[in-house]
């Protein structure tokens, strides 16, 4: 991994109400900031993730992130079942002033509904849900096929910037071809930051480290996600992870930033205590130990067969049938690592019967071929015995 650095090393710590921030409590260190990119803005190294309804009324994680520094908001049309946009429009209206906060939001469109037009017919209801002129950036969401960064889309994406309804333009991916993905930005040009997943489980990825290398290179801004790689947590107590200084939440965030190339991680925080945890991380000069980042991969050899990649090109490949593994194992995760049963149950059900039966379908090929080592069928069986409605 690069540039083993403190979180925030080199970038610049705030103090009082910088940004516009409320006065945050005297204590508290606020979160620092870094260059996104070549887009010369700078956001905070942690993001509110939006993928769950806020209190309309007055949340107390919204404004709690927010006093600390954290005044990035991540969210997307299809969050919380459409609601998450909607009620972190009030929100906005409290803080007073739009210009005080960072908000990115996404669309995700697939297979032949995946087109320009689409695209900015579905931006424009986000910015109704949301109650606001323009976004910070607007992300094309889970992008898997790379004609997505094919010149209609890099126009369109031009064109959103030229009209001021975004500042910036990119596109999120966490399936099996980031790497690809990220290496044709890179060629492309017109991206101004991608969200992909990223964390403790991917130190010695050669092929990813090579594409982040190309797209720093490219002045593209790095947004991590799924940075908390979560298995359950039976699973993760095994370990007995130690540290006089963070909790193994904060760690794996820490290893995050530790590497000098990504500008910022977006984290799910649904707590205010999560929300202080993470922004304190985000805050504290201190660094992980070599100890810490042994650990930490200790957990990652241990747990490796209990967590997807969500490389679907590879397992799906091995097999007849619609079946969509990596969803599958996804939602599975949001069930049994998330606690989230409620949005998984959603999300699994909604698959096609085709995409979900895997009565019948041989999976000793694509068991081999998991990276991971997955029993591939034993864990679908968990997925339909937790989640079929």
């Amino acid at each position: 991994m690069k540039g083993a650095v403190a979180a925030g090393a080199g970038a610049s710590v705030m103090t009082g109400a910088a940004h516009g921030a409320e006065e945050a409590p005297q204590e508290a260190a606020l979160v620092p900031r870094k260059k996104l990119g070549k887009t010369g803005a700078e956001v905070p190294i942690v993001l509110m993730g939006g993928s769950q309804k806020f209190d309309p009324t007055y949340d107390k994680r919204l404004h709690r992130a927010f006093q600390m520094g954290c005044y990035y908001l991540d969210t997307a049309q299809a969050y919380a079942g459409g609601q998450s946009q909607k009620t972190i429009a009030p929100f906005v209206k409290q803080i007073g002033d739009r210009k005080k906060l960072w908000i990115t939001s996404k669309v995700c469109l697939l297979g032949d509904a995946a087109n320009a037009q689409n695209f900015k017919k579905n931006f424009d209801t986000c910015l109704r849900d949301l109650d606001t002129e323009y976004l910070d950036m607007f992300f094309m969401h889970m992008v898997k096929e790379e004609r997505l960064l094919e010149p209609e889309f890099i126009k369109m994406g031009d064109e959103l910037k030229k009209s001021g309804k975004t500042k910036f333009f990119g596109f999120s991916c966490h399936d099996g071809n980031v790497v690809e993905l990220m290496n044709k930005a890179a060629k492309v040009g017109g991206i101004d930051a991608i969200m992909f997943r990223f964390n403790f489980r991917q130190y010695g990825d050669v092929q990813l480290n090579q594409a982040i290398d190309n797209c720093k290179a490219a002045g593209i801004g790095l947004i991590a996600m799924k940075t908390q790689a979560s298995v359950p947590d039976d699973q993760e107590k095994v370990l007995g992870f130690q540290s006089k200084n963070f909790t193994l939440g904060q760690a794996k965030l820490k290893s995050v930033w530790a590497d000098e190339r990504i500008d910022a991680a977006v984290s799910g925080m649904t707590n205010v205590q999560l929300v202080q945890e993470n922004c304190s991380a985000a805050a504290s000069p201190v660094q992980l130990t070599m100890n810490e980042f042994t650990q930490l991969n200790r957990l990652a050899a241990l747990t490796a067969a209990s967590h997807c990649k969500g490389c679907s090109n590879i397992c799906e490949s091995k097999i007849n049938g619609h079946l969509k593994i990596a969803d599958a194992m996804r939602y599975l995760m949001y069930f049994e690592s998330y606690h989230e049963p409620e949005t998984a149950r959603e999300l699994y059900n909604a698959l096609p019967a085709l995409e979900r039966d895997y009565d019948g379908v041989d999976f000793s090929e694509a068991s081999r071929a998991c990276p991971q080592g997955i029993d591939i069928e034993r864990r679908l069986r968990a997925a339909r015995e937790h989640m079929l409605a």
